[in-house]
């Protein structure tokens, strides 16, 4: 009897060391600045020297990856300011007023994204200006190190989470946006692409503003047809778009107009949910969950962040969520949440927690088998935030999403890593519930 027993104990303590050696995989990320001037609140990457590397786009610039340590201009960055150090001192400053200043200005860069427009085999730029200006297509040389030929294809673009994206599903990207008063898309000819882009409206003139927020493209309804959301309500896509027909209007308050929008099934029960922040310059990140109600679609709000620590699971909490990407992070087939603060968004003064650290996060997706779910926080970087466009994307073929980000800050590289750790190191890195525990000393 004492033998068993003893063997009982000997084997629970082999189970206990087992589970505390575990390896584990944790996931790191190394920040690399690539400037602290502010010329964007956008970045992105794609292959622009055809050597089957990704570089980075910011904006007058881009690196060539991988190291992104050599910087070429492709158009003019002549923009200054001037900085006062003292009574008699002032400095010129390259770039927009951003955080290397002391007043609130804007940039005249706000998205990017590469694409080869011109079917030449190398990768062009496209650039989203203010809102309310224009948006251009920049032509690559082919390898030469001079300024790239600009196209202005599109007079005015509205909105502050404007995209570039296959819409309609023929194969080929639209500009997605406000335009004077109306969503729509406007599409090349892709005969001449630097001829300006024809628009293609999807609702009437409700006279949207430019700056208005909280916008994006996803299949809602499951028809295999991406509509356009935004935060008051879905625009489904007609069977046909011959004629330029208005879509119709499903109206949902999506919170009061954040960031990216996304349609995803979240909690897995093939239904489309969607992602959003409920205020780009104040508080509040959410999915809304879908329900059929016979054939009419509804959604459930499950707001998982907000204004105070204790409307999170895990005591996170910020504010200014003007930029959002929903990418895999992982690998475990489910897609993340990848977004942070706009640090000084509208400068110093203006935004609730303005002041507050510069942070960048992903959010992992959890779902348990009753369709319940969880969005694990884990910070990535507390010194960059996001701009109006965040973007994760595999940068050096390792097959982990890095992150990039333009903003007042400067421009960003988070790099992406794995390591494995034991358990114990594991659960250490591991978001704790919130409140926190009080250990007694008792």
């Amino acid at each position: 009897m004492i033998m068993k027993k003893s063997l009982s104990v000997f084997v629970g303590v082999l189970l206990a060391a087992a589970v505390f050696l575990r390896a584990e995989e944790l996931h790191t990320f190394k920040r690399i600045q690539l400037s602290d001037q502010f010329w964007s609140e956008g970045a992105n990457a794609g292959d622009l020297n055809n050597d089957g590397v990704k570089d980075i786009i910011s904006g007058p610039y881009w690196w060539e990856g991988p190291s992104f340590t050599k910087r070429h201009e492709y158009y003019p960055a002549t923009t200054t300011f001037q900085l006062t150090l003292g009574p008699m001192t002032t400095v010129t400053v390259p770039g927009f007023e951003g955080t290397l200043g002391k007043e609130n200005k804007y940039s005249d860069n706000f998205f990017a994204w590469a694409y080869d427009f011109n079917k030449d085999g190398w990768n062009d730029i496209l650039i989203i200006g203010f809102p309310g200006k224009d948006t251009s297509w920049f032509e690559n040389p082919k390898g030469k190190d001079i300024l790239w030929t600009r196209h202005q294809v599109f007079a005015q673009t509205d909105n502050e989470s404007p995209t570039f994206t296959d819409l309609t599903g023929d194969g080929k990207p639209e500009l997605v946006c406000i335009t004077s008063g109306q969503y729509g898309y406007a599409t090349p000819d892709w005969g001449d692409p630097a001829k300006p882009w024809t628009l293609h409206a999807i609702s009437p003139n409700k006279k949207y503003g430019n700056f208005t927020h909280g916008m994006g493209v996803g299949d809602v309804n499951g028809d295999k047809r991406l509509d356009l959301l935004e935060k008051d309500g879905w625009w489904e896509q007609p069977a046909s778009l011959a004629g330029d027909p208005i879509w119709a209007f499903h109206p949902q308050r999506f919170g009061g107009g954040g960031a990216q929008m996304y349609a995803y099934d979240v909690n897995g029960d093939g239904l489309a949910d969607v992602i959003t922040s409920l205020m780009a310059h104040e508080f509040g990140l959410a999915w809304y969950e879908q329900y059929r109600d016979g054939r009419e679609v509804g959604f459930r709000e499950h707001v998982f962040m907000n204004k105070t620590p204790a409307d999170n699971k895990y005591g996170v909490k910020f504010s200014e969520i003007h930029a959002i990407d929903l990418v895999d992070m992982d690998g475990d087939g489910l897609k993340d949440i990848v977004t942070g603060k706009r640090f000084w968004s509208h400068g110093r003064m203006g935004d609730p927690d303005r002041n507050e650290a510069a942070v960048l996060y992903w959010f992992k997706l959890t779902r348990t088998a009753d369709k319940t779910v969880d969005f694990i926080p884990y910070l990535i970087d507390n010194e960059s935030g996001v701009g109006t466009q965040v973007v994760a994307t595999d940068l050096n073929g390792d097959g982990l999403p890095d992150v990039i980000v333009g903003n007042k800050r400067g421009t960003f590289v988070h790099l992406h890593a794995k390591k494995t750790v034991t358990h114990e190191e594991w659960e250490k890195a591991q978001p704790k519930p919130y409140p926190p525990t009080i250990k007694s000393d008792r």
